[in-house]
């Protein structure tokens, strides 16, 4: 079988390796057999070293926006770190707060560090990318939907698996007390993350084909969105329940702009046009923080009556803008940077295990944080104190090290399924209806465990989903419902084809 990739000898033949890719992935780095090699080893994982990778990679590939993904995913996992407080006092009692309720001027740093809009930035350009190479080979929203569900899902689901399992076994031996239900919530909250993406994704064909007919009118659309749900909740007094349509307005917009940065439009490579656009949406945030109802915390505190984040704000919605701005204008000294191949290679290394780093990172703060006060570890001063900060970095080595052991035990859950495709006959139309069903039962699910976390299992406790009590075990039945659907629905059947191979 001959395998020839861009810039290497015919000859060629990658390592096994951690890192696999699908279909999809192995000619967006310039492998173009990579649909034979699939066939041929139908079932059997394809995995491929950085080294390889970055061998292989296109001199045309963006891998700025490879880069993005894990910076952006990497900042909001250190400012995890640092917002987690935790202080013991002479007495030994210990206090636990955010620590940006200590320290207040550090709200202000949220402005550089909330970065998830850039993520889901980065997103879109991957949703369009996905779907146009989708459409051009004759694929559907399933097709789509089920690859690029799957890549969230499967370590999803492994990270929720351990976490029932926790929560069955605290519980059923009796130390199911008031800190380890806090426990079993708090870290099941990176999981809002996850159901909001999946719902971004799910939407993301269509909104792509308002995109392409409307162009800027259809973010337009969605900036208004926003502005009109913050005037009924701040200017008429209109129901908090209201804001949460701003989940949908706020981050679709978000996605919106990766669909410009996908397109390629020249005004986004114009530096004087970005610069100004990224300082006027800064000079807009501060003007709706300092006048407006918005609080200067780009993440949700504890006693705020009013959050930029949960729901979202227009003041997040601007502070977006700012941020993606702020990113187009290091592009070209971050692309200069990723010409070095260590760091290329590094980048194709994180980027083979996004997901289970963020699942799983707050877990190992609470953990890690946890057995260092139980053994009485004198690593936690006065907030905010001198002292306090100088243990922020070997506290975060400690950490790193941790989550990096974690990831590598569990890195197998990010390895792409290469999905054939049912056959016309099975109708393309009940296939899409599946699948769109499967990721709203999905979805349901994941946002039911970040609210319920995994305490109580046995006992049905339960929290508030906007207006829907949602407890962990039917939460877990509705995402297997969802995701069972979703992979029922691509799964090979008697009679199956693959999608064509691409032309370069």
């Amino acid at each position: 079988m001959r395998c020839e990739v861009h810039g290497q000898n015919p000859a060629y033949r990658p390592t096994r390796s951690p890192l696999p890719l699908d279909v999809h992935e192995l000619r967006a780095v310039g492998i173009p057999n990579g649909q034979l090699m699939l066939e041929t080893l139908v079932g059997v994982p394809m995995t491929y070293s950085a080294r390889d990778l970055a061998a292989a990679t296109p001199i045309d590939r963006d891998r700025y926006v490879d880069l993005l993904r894990v910076v952006a995913l990497a900042v909001v996992m250190l400012g995890h770190f640092f917002m987690v407080g935790v202080q013991v006092d002479p007495d030994g009692a210990v206090e636990v707060t955010n620590s940006l309720t200590v320290i207040s001027w550090a709200q202000w740093l949220t402005w550089f560090l909330q970065v998830m809009p850039v993520f889901f930035a980065v997103g879109g350009f991957s949703n369009a990318v996905a779907w146009t190479s989708y459409r051009r080979r004759g694929g559907t929203y399933a097709d789509f939907m089920v690859s690029r569900a799957d890549r969230l899902l499967r370590p999803t689901v492994a990270f929720i698996s351990t976490g029932l399992v926790v929560g069955v076994a605290v519980e059923a031996s009796g130390h199911l007390d008031q800190t380890a239900i806090m426990v079993l919530r708090v870290i099941a909250q990176p999981l809002w993350f996850i159901g909001i993406y999946l719902a971004v994704v799910a939407l993301a064909p269509s909104m792509y084909a308002l995109h392409r007919r409307w162009g800027w009118r259809a973010l337009a659309l969605l900036v208004l969105g926003t502005v009109g749900v913050d005037v009924l909740r701040f200017g008429l007094g209109a129901p908090e329940i209201i804001g949460y349509l701003n989940f949908a307005f706020v981050w679709l917009a978000v996605q919106q702009c990766g669909f410009f940065y996908a397109d390629r439009i020249p005004l986004l490579d114009n530096r004087r046009f970005v610069a100004v656009a990224a300082i006027g949406s800064l000079a807009l945030t501060v003007a709706l923080v300092v006048w407006g109802p918005y609080p200067v915390s780009m993440v949700t505190l504890p006693g705020e009556s009013v959050s930029n984040m949960t729901p979202p704000s227009l003041a997040l919605l601007s502070l977006s803008f700012w941020l993606m701005g702020l990113a187009l204008l290091l592009r070209a000294a971050a692309t200069a940077l990723l010409g070095r191949k260590p760091v290329w290679r590094a980048t194709i290394a994180a980027n083979g295990v996004p997901m289970t780093s963020f699942l799983w990172h707050f877990t190992v703060i609470v953990a890690v944080t946890g057995l260092l006060v139980l053994v009485g570890a004198p690593v936690f001063p006065t907030i905010g104190s001198t002292t306090w900060w100088l243990l922020r970095l070997p506290l975060l080595v400690v950490m790193a090290s941790v989550l990096f052991g974690v990831v590598v035990m569990l890195r197998r859950f990010e390895r792409p399924t290469p999905w054939q495709i049912p056959d016309v006959a099975l109708r393309r139309r009940h296939r899409n209806v599946n699948v769109a069903v499967g990721a709203g039962l999905a979805l349901l699910g994941i946002l039911g465990f970040s609210v319920a976390g995994f305490a109580g299992v046995l006992t049905l406790r339960t929290a508030t989903l906007v207006v829907m009590p949602m407890s962990a075990l039917p939460s877990a039945l509705i995402l297997a419902a969802g995701y069972g659907l979703m992979r029922w629905s691509a799964s090979p059947s008697p009679a199956t084809r693959h999608l064509p191979t691409a032309s370069p």
